[in-house]
């Protein structure tokens, strides 16, 4: 879909906010709005420049909002808006970023407006209810809510609620209109895309339907209510991370591609080494190593807040020595890679000091057992004399017990001392039959307390003696331990900065070893990156999900750009394997962008900064369009979007329609992008309409080529060979499928008659049995309606019967 006035777009490549030499420098002010909520973050900002909103789709970013602090330092805004609602991460961070005094070239203002005006449906109204010079006053509401569908990523709720945020901070403050009469509103020139400089732009859509991500229900009855599961999908294949910071980070790396040449090679050079068969028992060391790496940033806000539970005490100690353990190993690996040489570096003494505290400190038998902290011997003479003192107690208390009782009732049998937390030590004797009333439990000497469980407790004059020699033993050592408790956890505190880099750089070596395992386990190769090459060649790739689900998997090559063209149309009988070979370039494309080996025997890839998709049609019913607007939705974004080094990906487009209209829709946005030249992306589309060859609707030249999969016809079977070669499609074959299908026989023949007959020019004619047998069916009912006449009924008129049935049943059977 065209957008008049609007090009929302990526990192844009020329001056302009966003590129890597344009909006930091620029005196024009920027008003940023952003909302970080469970781990996501949206960002929009309004540049004065140009009066254009840019806007970040949902991205992840971490507790420390990296994420966040890149945007800063690319754009330097002159505000920054968000919600007065926020967690403790988002204040912390904008407090420090006020705090910045020498901040260049100056720290932004920090504006706080309620939460709500950042609501998901205020923010959609005002989206959609804004004046916009670029939308023509002649469309509909209906018009330009379809036309802002295919702009704003309406499903990415949280850059919803940051524009919505942002519109109100513009009306508020009137930027740029603080002079004019309140009628006249904030100018808005369109909306574009931002990235920031490095990251690849890749859709909701195109996770979606490259099956980057799938999430599916638990089967599990019990874990239903815990959430989703990742299903096939090559996020899936390749998690094989110890720890869940090591999962969390190739998710991020997943929702981040890049095209840092530095970055990449270093994440494939640590790959590289663990493939090698020397370093296989390496490998799997670390792996193991990496299994004690557990959840420190919650243990630390545990501390913090003294919650520190026993088993947290468990989990630091071993994940101290794992870190430890990972740092003796990399020292013994090549320092030339730099994640070893970190490792080795970053891991420091802290590191033994926190574990020997630990080790020497925390008795974790006891403290299981008690289910408390507690502590070692000859930590603290004080607290083992106590400990002393109480482990002697049983022996000590049954001998007061004996003296108690030679000064006791006879009538009273047996009696015993103990002693209880915060009340002290008690004589406990059994209640008697005559001890009915409470006036019955007073004794001579005693002082009453309680009665529990048919026993009652007094105080004698022994017990108060013990209470002033012995005290309450029990609370004075917990109390000794637990300030002991915090001493070692300020002593952990101090050192939190080697925990949080031990995360950091492991949670790295995790995905590495990850990625490694799964390209020796499934035979993928290193990708070669050229920088200066505007395009993609694979020789024998193989789609990394079909060939896990197939007995056997055909290898393509793709070859595109230079004198191999820019455009690849792709035809062939349906379920040829057209859509797999589309996705398989998208996949091993997107494998190379993270860092990771791809399935192929070679692959080397170009500069791509985008890639686009418009495979599957992904209803929408919040926003009620229908799934050929959808589709258009889907094309208008890499229109609008891609430059010379996007990769974009069209399978089916223009079946939504009737079969003139989709055609002509196709070779029309072939042809836009022909019309560019050499700044034309790559573009690979599978079609079934060969009139798009037929007819010539596309120019002939360097720039297209057409592509089939490979077929041979045996008598009546159709044999396909799943092979990519030069050519175009002669007819799309779909009997043949709609007979693999199961179909009946007669329906798949009549299909293929009136087929011919269309492509023929011949007119379409009822099949001759079918009409006879409808024939003798109205003959039939109507001589059953004459039988069931009564002639001498003499309200019967024959006239009327002859009109309403026998007429219009000949004219039928004629």
């Amino acid at each position: 879909m065209a957008s008049l006035g609007v090009n929302p777009s990526r990192t844009p490549q020329g001056p302009g906010p966003g590129a890597a030499s344009s909006g930091f420098s620029s005196p024009a002010p920027i008003h940023l709005c952003v909302l970080w909520n469970s781990g996501y973050m949206g960002i929009a900002y309004y540049d004065t420049s140009d009066s254009t909103i840019h806007f970040m789709p949902d991205a992840p970013d971490h507790e420390s909002l990296k994420l966040l602090q890149r945007v800063l330092d690319e754009i330097n805004p002159q505000s920054v808006v968000t919600s007065a609602k926020q967690d403790e991460n988002m204040t912390r961070f904008l407090g420090k970023l006020a705090s910045q005094e020498h901040r260049q070239p100056k720290r932004p203002e920090i504006v706080f407006l309620p939460s709500v005006d950042f609501g998901l449906e205020i923010s959609k109204q005002r989206l959609l209810s804004g004046n916009y010079s670029f939308i023509p006053d002649s469309m509909t509401a209906t018009e330009k809510i379809l036309f802002l569908s295919s702009i704003i990523p309406f499903d990415c709720l949280l850059t919803v609620r940051a524009l919505g945020g942002l519109l109100k901070f513009l009306g508020r403050r009137r930027i740029g209109v603080e002079l004019e009469d309140y009628n006249v509103s904030v100018p808005i020139l369109g909306f574009k895309k931002f990235m920031l400089t490095h990251l690849v732009n890749i859709d909701q859509d195109t996770y979606s339907v490259l099956q980057i991500f799938k999430s599916e229900s638990h089967p599990s009855a019990y874990k239903v209510a815990s959430g989703l599961k990742e299903g096939l999908s090559l996020f899936g294949i390749l998690n094989r991370c110890r720890c869940k910071w090591g999962e969390k980070l190739l998710r991020l790396w997943f929702t981040r591609p890049t095209h840092d040449l530095g970055e990449l090679n270093s994440r494939l050079d640590v790959i590289q080494f663990f493939l090698l068969p020397q370093n296989l028992d390496m490998a799997q060391m670390l792996h193991r190593l990496l299994g004690h790496i557990k959840n420190v940033p919650l243990i630390l806000k545990r501390m913090k807040l003294s919650h520190t539970k026993v088993s947290d005490w468990q989990v630091l100690y071993k994940t101290v020595y794992g870190a430890l353990g990972l740092r003796d190993a990399c020292r013994s690996l090549p320092q030339s890679i730099q994640l070893f040489r970190d490792i080795a570096q970053e891991f420091s003494d802290d590191l033994h000091h926190i574990a020997s505290l630990i080790g020497k400190v925390v008795d974790f038998e006891g403290s299981l057992a008690e289910n408390r902290f507690t502590v070692l011997p000859n930590i603290d003479p004080e607290i083992d004399e106590k400990k002393r003192r109480l482990m002697g107690l049983p022996s000590f208390l049954t001998e007061v017990a004996r003296k108690e009782l030679e000064n006791l009732d006879s009538r009273i049998p047996s009696c015993s001392v103990i002693y209880i937390p915060l009340i002290g030590f008690l004589l406990s004797i059994p209640r008697l039959p005559f001890m009915v009333e409470a006036s019955d439990f007073e004794i001579n000497g005693l002082d009453f307390m309680f009665l529990s469980e048919e026993k009652l407790h007094y105080r004698s004059a022994r017990t108060k003696e013990l209470d002033a020699l012995l005290g309450d033993l029990h609370c004075e050592i917990r109390d000794q331990e637990t300030l002991l408790m915090y001493q070692l956890q300020c002593q952990v505190l101090a050192r939190a900065a080697v925990l949080t880099q031990v995360l950091d750089l492991a949670s790295r070596l995790d995905v590495l070893l990850a990625l490694a395992s799964a390209a020796r386990d499934y035979g993928y190769s290193r990708p070669r990156y050229s920088p200066q090459v505007l395009g993609v060649r694979i020789q024998n790739g193989r789609h990394p999900l079909m060939e896990l689900c197939a007995r056997t998997f055909v290898p393509n090559s793709t070859e595109c750009g230079g004198d191999k063209g820019r455009v690849k149309v792709i035809t062939g009988p349906n379920s040829s394997g057209k859509s797999i070979y589309l996705k398989q370039v998208g996949l091993i494309t997107f494998m190379a962008l993270v860092g990771s080996f791809v399935p192929a025997e070679e692959a080397e890839i170009g500069a791509v900064d985008a890639i686009f998709t418009r495979i599957h049609s992904c209803e929408s019913i919040s926003l009620g369009l229908s799934t050929f607007m959808i589709d258009l939705n889907q094309v208008a974004k890499a229109v609008n979007n891609a430059t010379a080094q996007s990769l974009v990906l069209i399978d089916e487009f223009g079946k939504g329609t009737n079969t003139v209209d989709g055609p002509a829709l196709l070779a029309a946005v072939l042809r836009h992008w022909l019309a560019r030249g050499p700044t034309c992306p790559h573009i690979f589309v599978a079609t079934n309409f060969l009139s798009l060859v037929q007819l010539q609707l596309l120019p002939q030249g360097p720039l297209v080529q057409y592509l089939t999969m490979e077929t041979c016809e045996d008598g009546n079977d159709l044999v396909f060979f799943y092979q990519v070669c030069e050519g175009v499609a002669k007819a799309s074959h779909a009997s043949h499928t709609a007979a693999q299908a199961g179909l009946p026989d007669k329906l798949v023949a009549r299909g293929k008659e009136v087929s011919d007959l269309i492509r023929s020019g011949k007119p379409i004619k009822p099949v001759k049995d079918l009409l006879k047998k409808n024939q003798m069916e109205n003959c039939q009912t109507l001589v059953d309606k004459f039988m069931k006449l009564d002639l001498e009924d003499p309200n019967l008129d024959l006239n009327i019967f002859m009109s309403q049935e026998v007429l219009p049943a000949a004219t039928s059977i004629l």
